[in-house]
């Protein structure tokens, strides 16, 4: 159907008629109607927001003098709880100034009596445009919103994979150390157990933790640049050797510091000698200018070199590691972690050590870490 000024009607929206004079209602429903609209109406505000309630409105045309409730209230009414719904105040031409009031309150327009046809369909036509375009523009925002939302997820699961991808290469380093240096074999895998599992007690959080635990696996990768005959020597080492050996941590370094993902496990890797009192290598930091990580697996690192067998000495039993870290405390070990690790059985020990195999898995450790289900003795055990 077509309207005045050239409209054309689509579909008969719903509009709310409101005003305490019958014969109104009734001239502006029947213009409406023969536009091809659907007309509801109303003799005051309060009528008028029970029909909302139980009604879907395109617009609400609606006097400002009314008893019950008058306009500007249900106005206000209306912004509270649908602002997408337009308002389009009828008034007389004494009260413009209270049109013009309802417009700084919100309402998208007024229409002044005596009205004509053409002057209703053209204000009707403006607000229905005006809320067609807030919906589309609100569905095109939500949808963006949507889109950003798939994508970003879509993006986080391939950042997780990258990183497991990271992390089974990582394992591949730990599985060519532990060719190179034969005796210290599954050492990379249960020192990060230990580690997460002094580090989570220490309240570590998970992201930290991510880098901790590379850090741990990774600690030695810097043997790799340190001679055969050095690394693979039974007996002790010469002066020069000693020397040669002390530069792992360096190498190590120096190997993963310019990997983004890695630059937080490399400053463990580079202090992982280093001693609580100042006396380690390769920096002689001391206390708290050791990184957290190295603290932490500085303690792992002791008690799994301690309880494994070498071949110039037999493993020592748990109970005198214990006791040879609870006496390093302040000296070579940090006293916060000494007491952390100390408030574990020795049992928890013991079965990481036993079955280093399926101890621990880099790539899935935070799956197993985080756990809900978990108890505090199984934190790295994986499933795998």
């Amino acid at each position: 159907m077509v309207l005045g000024l050239g409209w054309v009607i689509l579909s008969a929206e719903k509009i709310l008629i409101v005003d305490d004079e019958e014969p109104i209602r009734d001239v502006l429903a029947g213009l409406l109607e023969a536009g091809g609209f659907d007309c509801v109406k109303a003799a005051n505000g309060a009528e008028a927001i029970e029909r909302i309630e139980h009604n879907s409105f395109a617009l609400v045309l609606s006097d400002i003098l009314m008893p019950v409730m008058d306009g500007l209230a249900l106005l206000d009414r209306v912004r509270q709880r649908q602002p997408d719904l337009p308002v389009v105040m009828v008034t007389a031409m004494h009260d413009i100034s209270a049109a013009i009031g309802a417009l700084r309150a919100g309402a998208y327009d007024y229409l002044l009596k005596p009205f004509d046809r053409d002057q209703l369909y053209f204000s009707v036509r403006r607000a229905l445009e005006h809320r067609r375009l807030v919906l589309e523009n609100r569905n095109y925002q939500e949808g963006l919103q949507r889109l950003v939302n798939e994508r970003t997820s879509q993006l986080s699961e391939t950042l997780r994979q990258l990183e497991q991808s990271y992390d089974y290469t990582l394992e591949a380093f730990g599985g060519a150390l532990d060719l190179k240096d034969a005796e210290t074999e599954g050492h990379c895998q249960r020192v990060t157990c230990y580690t997460i599992l002094m580090a989570r007690a220490m309240g570590v959080g998970p992201a930290q933790l991510r880098h901790i635990a590379r850090g741990a696996f990774l600690h030695d990768i810097g043997k790799v640049g340190i001679p055969d005959h050095v690394l693979r020597k039974a007996g002790p080492l010469s002066e020069e050797e000693t020397r040669l050996m002390r530069r792992h941590p360096e190498i190590g370094y120096q190997a993963l510091r310019n990997i983004p993902f890695l630059q937080p496990a490399a400053d463990i890797v580079l202090t992982h000698q280093e001693h609580y009192d100042g006396r380690g290598y390769p920096k002689g930091l001391r206390g708290e200018e050791i990184p957290l990580g190295a603290r932490i697996f500085a303690v792992a690192d002791a008690l799994d070199a301690m309880i494994s067998d070498r071949p110039y000495r037999k493993a020592m039993p748990l109970e005198t590691a214990r006791e040879e870290i609870r006496r390093a405390a302040g000296t070579q070990f940090d006293p916060k972690v000494v007491e952390v690790f100390l408030s574990f059985p020795e049992q928890t020990w013991r079965q990481y050590r036993q079955s280093p195999a399926g101890a621990f898995r880099l790539a899935d450790f935070e799956k197993a870490a985080f756990r809900e289900s978990s108890s505090v003795s199984s934190p790295c055990v994986s499933g795998s």
